[in-house]
């Protein structure tokens, strides 16, 4: 048995931790072939053009994550139409936002720009990054709703394809539109929507291939089910408050550091990479265990329920100890691979010990976050999530003037862990209502 869930667990971890590392190599190809333009302006033009589609979409992350808990309970319990339907009515859902985007473009951009004050060579280059890729919005929301679908009928690989099909393709166009044809930031944004939109189309040709082989079908005449409706509706909500929680955290991490002085700002940026690049990895056991729970809790399993959490939690656990053994040897040696600035590296020096020790307090969070958007337990994770994040505004309330920069990284820390604990209070719960 353990051997099997170990299988299960890593049939889907591998290629969802595989898809996650184009993200990153897209990321230093954007910035790579836009710092050959001459002037600091095209990379700020497409820093705050990017921050507006990254706020935008984060917020829309329940299109995913919804997706995931409800079609993998439709799996468990073999009701291969609602499988189905659990697809269709997000993907509805997730047009309509992205053509509301298409429509309210203007008012959006100009709120964006009232907020970050760009500069004048600035603002009319992140607009016209802005009013290109806005286009796209439909076909990334699609693209959130095809990644959870596919988590939650367990088929990774398709993930996989969709997300480096997706990221290949934008790398590939963006050396050659702003290289190539010297398009500039008009050819980033260009390689961004032309990937997202032909992800979408390769995604919903996936989607029909592997409703055909499960036996169901994408509509029917329960598709405006109002239960069911009311359901999809709750679970998104209920992620949404989450994702405002996560967001609101590190913008008080970001305008907090910058107040505290450039160096301390710029040294913050430096390490979150390694939180950034260490949450990539553990996600993709946070995301087997969502589809692996979601199926028990559809087939009212429970032994099935706590095989496949402890199964993905030891391999995460594992994960997380590499990650702070690593960080602690080769920390500062990445620090300065990241930085030439002496004053930058010396500060980050100082907080790198945070950075060490936060691996073996996030990966609880990431698992039980998994666990309970699966079973769609959501109302719980999103009152654990507001109980966490008072707990860390009051934390910095408390410890930031007498630690300065200390305070926001221990925060960072004991805000993890709240969300561990909260969501551990509610798991026997759970666990008891799943079944014999």
């Amino acid at each position: 048995m353990t051997e099997n869930w170990n299988r299960r667990t890593w049939r889907l971890a591998g290629p969802v931790m595989a898809a996650n590392v184009s993200i990153p190599l897209l990321g230093a190809v954007d910035t790579a072939v836009i710092g050959r333009l001459p002037g600091a302006e095209y990379m700020g033009g497409v820093a705050v053009g990017a921050l507006i589609f990254t706020i935008v979409y984060h917020g829309c992350n329940f299109l995913r994550m919804g997706t995931t808990g409800l079609t993998a309970q439709s799996i468990g319990a073999r009701d291969m139409d609602a499988v189905g339907r659990w697809f269709t009515r997000p993907a509805v859902m997730a047009v309509a936002i992205g053509l509301a985007m298409i429509l309210l473009q203007v008012p959006i951009l100009w709120l964006a720009l009232a907020v970050v004050e760009p500069s004048d060579s600035v603002a009319p280059l992140s607009s016209a990054y802005y009013g290109i890729r806005v286009w796209g919005a439909p076909a990334a929301l699609m693209n959130f709703v095809i990644l959870g679908w596919f988590f939650g009928i367990q088929n990774a690989r398709a993930a996989l394809a969709t997300q480096i099909f997706m990221n290949g393709l934008n790398i590939i166009l963006d050396l050659w539109f702003v290289l190539g044809l010297g398009w500039g930031v008009d050819g980033v944004a260009y390689a961004t929507l032309i990937a997202e939109v032909s992800a979408a189309c390769l995604g919903l040709w996936l989607v029909r291939r592997n409703i055909r082989r499960l036996g169901g079908h994408l509509w029917g005449t329960n598709m405006l089910d109002p239960e069911r409706l009311k359901r999809m509706f709750q679970v998104n909500s209920d992620i949404f408050v989450r994702g405002i929680c996560v967001q609101t955290v590190f913008i008080i991490i970001t305008s907090l550091g910058a107040r505290l002085g450039d160096t301390v700002l710029a040294a913050n940026a430096v390490l979150l990479n390694f939180f950034l690049f260490c949450s990539y990895a553990l996600d993709g056991f946070a995301n087997a265990v969502e589809a692996l729970a979601g199926e028990a809790v559809g087939a009212r399993n429970r032994e099935h329920f706590r095989a496949a959490f402890r199964a993905s939690s030891i391999w995460a656990g594992l994960f997380a100890l590499g990650f702070t053994a690593v960080f602690a040897v080769l920390g500062m040696p990445v620090v300065h691979l990241l930085t030439t600035v002496p004053a930058v590296r010396a500060e980050a020096a100082l907080y790198l010990p945070w950075v060490i020790i936060m691996p073996l307090v996030a990966v609880w969070s990431f698992q039980l976050d998994g666990v309970f958007i699966g079973s769609t337990w959501t109302a719980e994770m999103r009152n654990g999530m507001l109980a966490s994040t008072a707990l860390f505004a009051l934390s910095v309330f408390i410890l930031l003037p007498p630690m300065g920069n200390h305070a926001l990284w221990a925060s960072l820390n004991l805000w993890m862990l709240a969300r561990a604990v909260t969501l551990g209070v509610f798991l026997p719960r759970l666990e008891r209502q799943i079944g014999p």
